[in-house]
């Protein structure tokens, strides 16, 4: 009896011994040596109305031992302009965190927006993670840029754009010097002004056409990931309008707004992701493929490997 009862301790000490130490493992998983910071793309935002541009993405990171910091630049701007913004928001939470350096994660526009801070200031960018990013430009912005300039086509369509930029603005409560430039944006995002920037600021960039670029530059680490399925769920009404972007692409791949290739930059974890351009920062609502795996989950296994390389 008293090795019965010898017996039924023991296994129980060993399975709490094992719940806590897989809850110690577990609270750490996205535990990286420096905070991670989240720039969004254009028309993006922090949160409106309770719902966040990275949803549930930020808290999935905390969850498990990650500083995570939202930033907010201008919706519509170029991305230089964008990156000076973003800039100054980098700096204030290397010194707040006391860390020195971040990892930055920039979505869309987000992407170059992240990339002009490394390139201006590496001493403070560990890592710079492009998630959908149009490095080498967009063909639906190159379908836009046919509408000739200074037509009252372009003045009309740049009005509109430049309305909704600022209606998110009003809503997400940004700072009140953020400019709406929707040309500006246009400029950075078709191929002639992508190539522009990227003669300026060309690390981490593929040196062949669809090719990785160099995995570190200047101290930074840079990385990337994409997806290739403009359509991936019935009930998300966003993927109509991914759909009817992607007409644009002809048979290129693409996520509805960025081709494949022209994601690629640094280390390409992944570039055909069964997602589409909301789909990668788990929008709208979570409306997700069910047959890959969940947005959220790729960005923690992204911060594990951050942590596992040692920033």
């Amino acid at each position: 009896m008293r090795n019965r009862i010898a017996f039924s301790l023991a296994v129980g000490l060993a399975a709490s011994l094992a719940s806590y130490s897989h809850q110690a493992l577990a609270s750490t998983y996205t535990q990286t040596r420096y905070p991670i910071v989240l720039a969004h793309g254009m028309l993006g935002f922090d949160s409106i109305l309770g719902v966040d541009y990275w949803y549930g993405i930020p808290s999935a990171l905390r969850r498990d031992g990650a500083k995570v910091y939202i930033t907010e630049v201008s919706q519509l701007d170029t991305s230089e302009a964008r990156g000076e913004q973003l800039l100054r928001q980098v700096e204030e939470i290397a010194a707040i965190s006391g860390k020195g350096k971040v990892n930055l994660i920039g979505h869309s526009h987000g992407g170059p927006t992240a990339r002009y801070v490394a390139a201006v200031r590496p001493d403070l960018i560990a890592s710079v993670t492009s998630v959908g990013a149009p490095h080498k430009g967009s063909k639906t912005a190159d379908f836009l840029r046919q509408i000739p300039e200074g037509s009252t086509g372009e003045a009309i369509l740049a009005g509109i754009v430049n309305g909704m930029g600022a209606l998110i603005h009003f809503l997400s409560g940004s700072p009140s010097d953020s400019p709406q430039n929707s040309l500006g944006s246009l400029e950075s995002l078709n191929t002639q002004g992508a190539a522009r920037f990227n003669a300026k600021f060309p690390q981490g960039l593929p040196t062949s056409a669809c090719g990785e670029g160099a995995y570190k530059v200047r101290g930074v680490r840079y990385y990337s990931w994409s997806g290739t399925r403009p359509l991936t769920n019935v009930l998300d009404v966003s993927d109509v309008l991914m759909g009817a972007s992607a007409l644009t692409f002809g048979f290129e791949a693409n996520d509805g707004l960025v081709g494949r290739c022209s994601s690629h930059l640094g280390m390409v974890i992944r570039d055909d992701y069964r997602m589409n351009h909301l789909d990668e920062v788990n929008q709208t609502f979570g409306l997700t493929s069910l047959f890959e795996t969940s947005p959220v989950s790729v960005y923690r296994q992204h911060a594990n490997r951050l942590k596992n390389a040692g920033l």
